[in-house]
């Protein structure tokens, strides 16, 4: 998969990306990642990408021309990256989630926008048919936090960057629901004890046991994960088990 950054300020993301799972994928050549300072497209000798709102407020408006141009760059540069998917962070976008991370990974190209300041000019996403996604319902300073967040929800789910594929799939949101709780040794570390069941060895007692609870968090902790889900038989014995106790 190849990731490229637009950014004002690339030096952010030198260590997120030289540490960790990120920096493991691109050793092993699974992600490439590159990383543009918007400025190099500006159109005057200031290097500006950023201009006063038309109509007036307060803040400063990133600029269309460099940021359109960057990406025009990239595309008619490389045939490959034509049909690439273009994607900006913005708090005005849909609420990024496991699922809209799965249809990511399927693209082998991705291009993401950093907006700043009180916003980007509208006609930006217009022009480059581009998604916008937001972290979550708050403001931060800029676009290069959430794309940090992005791409590290993306990258693990490539096939080989994790060592167990499994580890994956038993992810919270992985399957729409929260993860099941996990425990270590010792099996008892002051008044708290491991649940028995999972040193029993007894393996289909244990993922009954995962499965339940990963329901029950589910439903005690994020019941609207569960208003359009499709449950499976064995999910809707465990969930009348429960509601019998």
């Amino acid at each position: 998969m190849e990731i490229i950054i637009l950014t004002i300020f690339p030096e952010m993301f030198t260590s997120p990306f030289s540490d960790s799972i990120i920096k493991r994928a691109q050793d092993k050549e699974l992600v490439k990642i590159t990383i543009i300072d918007i400025r190099e497209f500006a159109q005057d000798r200031h290097r500006s990408v950023d201009d006063y709102s038309y109509g007036g407020g307060p803040g400063m408006v990133l600029k269309a021309e460099p940021i359109v141009e960057a990406v025009e760059y990239i595309q008619q540069g490389d045939s490959s990256w034509i049909d690439s998917k273009v994607i900006i962070a913005s708090a005005q976008g849909k609420i990024f989630n496991q699922k809209i991370a799965k249809k990511l990974v399927a693209h082998e190209r991705v291009i993401f926008i950093c907006g700043r300041y009180e916003g980007i000019d509208e006609r930006i996403p217009q022009l480059l048919k581009a998604e916008e996604i937001s972290i979550g319902d708050y403001v931060l300073t800029g676009g290069e936090i959430p794309v940090m967040v992005i791409l590290d929800t993306m990258v693990r789910l490539l096939p080989g960057v994790l060592g167990k594929e499994e580890s994956i799939k038993n992810d919270s949101f992985y399957n729409g629901l929260l993860d099941y709780p996990h425990y270590t040794r010792p099996d008892r570390y002051r008044s708290f004890e491991v649940p028995q069941v999972l040193l029993s060895g007894d393996h289909k007692k244990i993922e009954r046991w995962r499965k339940k609870q990963s329901l029950l968090r589910t439903m005690t902790r994020r019941p609207d994960l569960l208003f359009n889900r499709e449950f499976t038989k064995e999910e809707i014995k465990i969930i009348d088990d429960l509601k019998n106790k």
